[in-house]
């Protein structure tokens, strides 16, 4: 049976946004963010930088990549950075969470180090400015 245990939160605060329509197929969403990371392994900030980056199909498909850089502490009081890159989809029919996502996560921390190992999932869901992303690792 699979566990999962939180990692931390990603509170993210939505910048702006470049929207590109097409009638014909796809359309784009660019979004940028900042934000703030809260958990018991990591605590920091969202580096200016982080894009969102969705897809719609004509046929009501939505997927999203997002990539944005942490800077903060690990929990041995460490200053380090934790790189993300965050893929997946909307689910139209998920009752709480906005979407799930696969990321990949790249750290300099020597105590958070089997981050660069492990295998993640992510849920998103809305908040007054924007998004909290709950970030899991399989224990």
């Amino acid at each position: 049976m699979l566990t999962w245990e939180e990692v931390f939160t990603v509170q993210v605060k939505i910048d702006k946004s470049a929207e590109l329509q097409n009638s014909d197929g796809d359309t784009v969403i660019m979004i940028s963010f900042t934000g703030q990371v809260k958990g018991d392994l990591f605590q920091g900030e969202v580096l200016d930088g982080g894009v969102d980056t969705q897809i719609i199909s004509k046929s009501g498909s939505h997927s999203l990549s997002a990539r944005y850089m942490l800077h903060g502490k690990d929990y041995t009081g460490e200053t380090c950075q934790i790189y993300i890159e965050n893929n997946g989809n909307f689910h139209k029919n998920e009752k709480e969470a906005l979407f799930r996502t696969y990321p990949k996560l790249i750290t300099n921390s020597k105590a958070l180090s089997y981050f660069n190992e492990e295998l993640f999932v992510a849920e998103g869901f809305p908040t007054e400015t924007g998004v909290d992303i709950k970030i899991y690792r399989w224990v």
